[in-house]
Order: C-alpha cells, then structure tokens, then sequence
C-alpha cells in the first residue's frame, strides 16, 4: 500500500502524502529512489542502505539479489521511526518500508510490523455530494486551495479508495469524490485518522489542513488533511 506499505503498506502514507510522493500526488507518487550502499539479507525479505537525494536511509524490501551500487526505486513507501529489527538485533531510528518497482511485497518481519495494511484501490467511478455547514469543501477544492486552507478546519465527504490502518499510531486513509483530475492529482486527498475505515466507506472526514508535511527519506506531502475524524455518510 498499488501500497506504503503506504507506509505491504504513506506518508504515507502513505508518507504521506507517502511525494502519498503522498506522498503521495498521494497515491500515485509514494516512492523513494537511490543508489544502493549496502544490503542486509533475512528471512523473507533484504534491508537497503540507500543514498537518495535527501541523504542516506535505510529500507526493507521483499527479498531480492540487488547489489551494490545499483540504482533502485522503492514504491509504495511509508516512512517507519524507531523500528526494531528482532532479527538483525537493531533499530532504526528511521526505516523505508515498500517494495522495489516491478515486484510484489512480502516478508515475514516487514508484514508483522505493518499488520498486513495492503489494500486494493478503488478505482470504480465516484460521485459523492459536497459536505454541508461550516468549512465544508470538495476534495478538488482542498488540494487547488491548500495554501489558504493551511492549518484551518475542513469538511470533506468522500469515498475510501485505499486504507492503511496502524501506521505510526495512525490510519492513512486516500478519499476521493469525483471532483478533480488525476493528472494533477486534485482528485485525491490523504486523511490520517484515528478512526477505522474501510475500503468503500462513505464517509465525512473532519480534520486540519496541512501543507508540505515531511515524514523523512524523501517521503512528504504537498497537502493532507490531519487528526480527522470520519464520520459515515448516511445513504
């Protein structure tokens, strides 16, 4: 969590965001991208000291055979602080999970930490009415007006088009209306949400706009909405 691990997984993601990258436009740009320095091979999946542009981080990948300064591009990235590794007996104080351009996820240890967050995208035609009352805007609006939407309150109603629950204490939630274009990604919006969700759910998302947040190794978002709490819209 496509998948950040987003953050299998943004954000963060989903990253996050994940550059959601998330960096995502959210969805579409969760990666992270570097030379390789050094690997770490375990059981089911290979660690990565990478140099990106913003400087070295490590990242877990399903297994592979990539050597040295190989050239690589992790998708579906979401950004791990603190994490401890039982199996190579250390901790990161920040990690990358994902999986490299071309291959799937997987790994014992790597689908333990994110609690098996990969879930599909929704990609069937959405129409989902504008919220009413106060701060009320549509995903296209919040994402083309981030910058005078900075740090205020708003009201988005949407669909969950992906999910990734239990990442960095939060759950990385991708809505979408019907409102906006994919080619300049104004039709998605990345909500982190105590709330559970799932994919499909309609839902009204309260929350705080947030511009550029960085959550390391190359993984931000230009705009998010944070702390929200969803509420589901009644049909």
């Amino acid at each position: 969590m496509k998948k950040l691990f987003a953050i299998g997984l943004l954000v963060a993601a989903s990253v996050t965001p994940l550059t959601w990258a998330a960096a995502d436009a959210p969805m579409a740009n969760s990666v992270v991208s570097g030379e390789v320095l050094e690997t770490k091979d375990v059981d089911g999946y290979t660690y990565l000291r990478l140099k990106t542009k913003d400087g070295e981080t490590w990242a877990a990948v399903n297994t592979t055979s990539v050597k040295r300064g190989a050239k690589v591009t992790i998708e579906n990235a979401m950004v791990m602080n603190n994490f401890e590794s039982k199996t190579l007996k250390k901790t990161f104080p920040s990690i990358v999970f994902g999986n490299l351009a071309g291959t799937t996820t997987g790994g014992k240890e790597t689908m333990a930490a994110h609690g098996n967050q990969v879930k599909p995208v929704d990609t069937s035609p959405i129409k989902v009415a504008k919220a009413s009352g106060a701060n009320a805007y549509t995903v296209a609006e919040v994402v083309t007006k981030a910058t005078t939407l900075k740090d205020k309150p708003v009201q988005v109603n949407g669909k969950v088009v992906k999910v990734n629950n239990g990442i960095m204490g939060k759950n990385w939630v991708h809505l979408r209306d019907g409102t906006g274009s994919e080619s300049n990604a104004s039709n998605d919006i990345l909500v982190t949400t105590n709330t559970s969700a799932k994919l499909g759910d309609m839902v009204t998302a309260s929350g705080t706009v947030r511009n550029d947040k960085d959550f390391g190794a190359g993984y931000s978002y230009k705009v998010l909405i944070e702390e929200a709490t969803l509420k589901a819209i009644n049909k």
